[in-house]
């Protein structure tokens, strides 16, 4: 890709910077102040254009890297490369876009998701924890779900803060989706009481686990 289009496209990533945006990101751990909604309209005029995208990666920008996982392609990506990609994003968001947008559409997702799991960096087994999660909510086949809430039981209240966030999610999801498995996810939940306190915005639900559980249950019933 010609230099001028990653300069380009760095000085549109620059022009929407907001100060506002950045201040409340940062609050996060995230260091970029381009407001989400204005960058996913950027993509949407570049569209699918995988060179540029692993050039923006490149740069190490959070917000180039957010937009790179809008436009590249993500079934193209080789194992390492991805390993590779997920230890470079040490911020939430873009660790979380390119878990969603990149690799949980990438036919290696699931060998990835083994060895993040065993991995000695929190950060990096919080990855295999996020896609256990989706897996548990989406397709549990396969999956030793006791064997799953016996290491969050005895893993999750003292792993620290990203890795015991994911942790959580699995938990939450475990509850949810899985009758057979609700009352002791609710159980670990209640006696953990991980983000009990979490200050939750009002008309949002608590990340505690049994309140979300309970939550998103009276919601299905309801529907």
């Amino acid at each position: 890709m010609a230099e001028t289009a990653v300069a380009a496209v760095l000085a549109e990533l620059a022009a929407l910077e907001d100060p506002k945006v950045r201040a409340v990101n940062e609050k996060q751990g995230n260091d970029h102040g381009v407001n989400l909604t204005k960058l996913r309209a950027l993509a949407k005029q570049l569209k699918t254009q995988p060179e540029l995208a692993r050039e923006l990666w490149a740069t190490g920008e959070s917000a180039a890297r957010l937009l790179s996982t809008l436009i590249c392609r993500p079934k193209a990506f080789e194992r390492d490369e991805l390993d590779a990609m997920l230890r470079q994003a040490r911020t939430p968001k873009v660790h979380d876009w390119l878990l969603t947008n990149v690799v949980k559409k990438n036919p290696h997702a699931e060998e990835l998701r083994l060895a993040w799991l065993a991995d000695a960096d929190p950060v990096v087994a919080s990855a295999g924890w996020a896609l256990t999660a989706d897996r548990v909510a989406k397709k549990p086949e396969g999956l030793d779900l006791p064997g799953l809430l016996d290491v969050i039981e005895a893993e999750m209240k003292h792993a620290p803060d990203r890795l015991q966030w994911e942790m959580n999610s699995c938990l939450a999801q475990m509850g949810i989706t899985h009758p057979e498995h609700r009352a002791r996810a609710l159980a670990i939940g209640e006696r953990l009481e991980v983000l009990k306190d979490y200050p939750t915005p009002p008309n949002c639900t608590s990340p505690y686990a049994p309140v979300w559980i309970n939550e998103m249950v009276r919601r299905q019933a309801a529907e």
